[in-house]
């Protein structure tokens, strides 16, 4: 594989899930649940993750999660991304690899979301000085397992079709 072309292929996906990350800020989550949102630039970090590996994965996390931040985010969000982001991917990659044959995309998306919960409240716990924060993550963890749910059957149809394209076969780890 072309060194160039994994980098431009890199590039691609955090371009795309930068763009999904700001189209997600206006749309508006009908639960009145602050702090959910449907994660939709996960799309690309499973993407990543399936056709890249856990190094290049990594990488697309923290690329997307620092531009998100210069975009419009604060030093807070930064800190409850990155956090959220890296865990989760950590999840993903666990469930993925220990799991091969009995844990779908779907799955993998569903525990990612799950501990993409666990990382940002464990930092507003820290930042605030006080685990009772922890006491709303049954609520993000219902939510969260629908909206991973639904960016696994997002992320599964993309990489269903992505592996039609030729110069795709060429730089995944499926070839």
């Amino acid at each position: 594989m072309n060194k160039t072309t994994k980098m431009v292929f890199i590039s691609l996906i955090v371009a795309q899930a930068l763009v999904l990350h700001i189209v997600e800020g206006f749309i508006p989550f009908p639960i009145g649940i602050p702090g959910a949102k449907l994660g939709l630039a996960n799309i690309f970090t499973i993407i990543s993750l399936y056709i890249l590996g856990f190094a290049s994965t990594l990488l697309v996390v923290i690329m997307r999660v620092l531009l998100a931040a210069m975009f419009g985010g604060s030093l807070s969000s930064f800190l409850f991304s990155l956090s959220g982001g890296v865990l989760s991917l950590l999840a993903m990659t666990f469930v993925k690899n220990l799991f091969k044959d009995k844990a779908s995309i779907i799955g993998v998306s569903g525990a990612g979301a799950v501990f993409h919960n666990i990382g940002q409240l464990s930092v507003a716990a820290f930042l605030v000085k006080n685990a009772s924060v922890m006491t709303y993550l049954p609520v993000l963890t219902f939510v969260g397992i629908g909206t991973g749910i639904f960016i696994g059957i997002a992320a599964n149809y993309i990489i269903y079709h992505m592996h039609k394209i030729p110069s795709i076969k060429n730089i995944s780890k499926f070839s």
